[in-house]
């Protein structure tokens, strides 16, 4: 017999006049061509456009005429390659030119799915049996390019879910590169990545032990300027770029609603999207505590594991993961150290869940299988649905499985909470599967998620319906822990 769930009626959904400033580069030629149009306009033509153009998007965007500097700057190298006096274009003029080398791009018009939940720092004010929440979600806009956006919201003592007003405009970060880079480290990473080490160990071996950024970038675009250099060398230069860039810090306004702090794709590791973040609140050995989330940044050809974390939701700190263990997708952090150790799930086979600990948030070697498919309805692969859940019974893992015609179904797991390496029970039935009315989105048969919560007595379990929408369930905890216990 199945353990229930009680789906709740709220569901999120696309929504496509959520509009984030991007920055648009439509390439060197045109781009001289576009400056040198604006060029020929006098001081008043420059003005008249601008204002037409803040009339038309300023109520749309948060301090738009600071992005529109902000791309100007970024296309600085050509315009001073046109024989233009950067530094002698008038304030207004700059804005023009940024205007043009930006778009409007709706981040969430084609997708609004795959959440994970975790406590708000921020439980002031609440009533009795009621608990203040953070969802994240993957949005997903035009091209298939993901995001993170946040919403906040309070669960009642009768566990429903009640969301709070969305901000009216969407904030994109300042963002801080890492300043400081660790030798041995970084090429471990770029051995990872398969970058040829013929050119990668040649262009670094003079850089100190601990190397700056800019010290890393002066020495790249030095032999990227080579006109004789391969092109097998030119790659491994822009791999090393690419890892660089992957460290940084984000910087939102306080000024803005969390419904406003869009995490979206910043470096070329992410080009192609953010992927499916798996957000935990992390409790370390001497109580302090932060949210941390693992997610998969895609470049159209290869995925990186990453680390993102935060102690406030306006400053997030994104790092690389390392090792053997950090590969492919599906790592979720256990929510504290076991024996001083940080403890991970993983895939790296695509197929199996292993489990691994570490010294360090960030590096993750010998990976130790956990589990295989065993059931009909996961066949094909399984893997975690979120971070596990301490309970006083043991770890409570949620996880997915993949069976006939690709039906993605979400299961439950619970291992010892000393050993997690041992598994105290398992459902041999899905938790939850597609129901009739959630089979059609953009990939059929799907129910899927990145974090649940336990909340009075009771599993608070958000989930993504076929690629496209989201809801949540709710589930007894008593109940199913009683029959993990029971299922071996």
């Amino acid at each position: 017999m199945r353990v229930p769930v009680i789906r709740k009626n709220i569901i999120f959904t696309p929504d496509s006049r959520r509009v984030v400033a991007r920055y648009f580069m439509n390439g060197d030629q045109r781009t001289q061509q576009m400056v040198s149009r604006i060029m020929l306009l006098d001081e008043k033509q420059v003005i008249d456009t601008l204002e037409h153009t803040l009339r038309e998007f300023a109520r749309r965007h948060r301090n738009i005429s600071r992005v529109f500097f902000t791309h100007c700057e970024k296309i600085r190298g050509i315009i001073e390659g046109m024989q233009i006096n950067y530094e002698g274009l008038s304030e207004e003029r700059k804005m023009l030119i940024g205007s043009y080398c930006t778009m409007e791009y709706a981040i969430e018009s084609a997708a609004f799915f795959n959440p994970s939940i975790v406590e708000d720092f921020d439980q002031s004010d609440l009533e009795e049996g009621e608990k203040r929440v953070i969802i994240s979600f993957r949005a997903t806009g035009e091209g298939h390019i993901s995001s993170i956006v946040f919403r906040r919201g309070i669960l009642d003592k009768n566990n429903d879910l009640h969301i709070m007003k969305i901000g009216n405009n969407i904030d994109k970060a300042e963002i801080v590169h890492k300043s400081l880079y660790n030798k041995e480290r970084f090429l471990m990473k770029l051995a990872e990545m398969h970058t040829s080490d013929k050119y990668s160990t040649r262009i670094m071996q003079d850089l100190p032990d601990e190397f700056e950024y800019a010290a890393l970038k002066n020495v790249v675009n030095k032999a990227l300027s080579d006109p004789m250099i391969r092109q097998e060398r030119r790659t491994a230069l822009e791999e090393v770029m690419w890892l660089a860039d992957s460290f940084y810090d984000l910087q939102f306004k306080h000024d803005s609603d969390i419904t406003e702090r869009v995490i979206f794709p910043i470096s070329d590791s992410e080009s192609r999207g953010i992927e499916d973040a798996r957000f935990v609140r992390f409790v370390d050995d001497d109580q302090s505590d932060r949210v941390m989330a693992t997610y998969t940044a895609y470049n159209g050809h290869v995925i990186l594991p990453k680390l993102i974390s935060t102690e406030d939701f306006y400053t997030f700190r994104v790092m690389p993961l390392y090792g053997a263990g950090a590969q492919n997708k599906n790592l979720a952090l256990f929510p504290r150290k076991i024996k001083g150790k940080y403890a991970m799930l993983s895939r790296i086979d695509g197929v199996n869940n292993y489990l691994m600990y570490s010294d360090r948030a960030t590096q993750w070697n010998n990976p130790v299988i956990l589990q295989e498919p065993r059931y009909t309805w996961e066949f094909t692969q399984i893997g975690n649905c979120g971070s596990p859940l301490w309970t006083k019974e043991g770890w409570l893992v949620i996880t997915h499985g993949v069976g006939a015609m690709r039906r993605y179904c979400i299961g439950a797991s619970l291992f010892d909470l000393d050993d997690p390496s041992k598994e105290i029970g398992r459902l041999k039935e899905p938790l939850l599967s597609p129901r009739e009315d959630e089979r059609e989105g953009y990939v059929p048969n799907v129910v899927y998620s990145c974090g649940s919560i336990i909340h009075n007595n009771s599993l608070i379990l958000p989930y993504a319906v076929s690629d496209y929408s989201s809801t949540y369930g709710v589930v007894n905890l008593v109940e199913l822990i009683e029959a993990l216990k029971k299922s071996k």
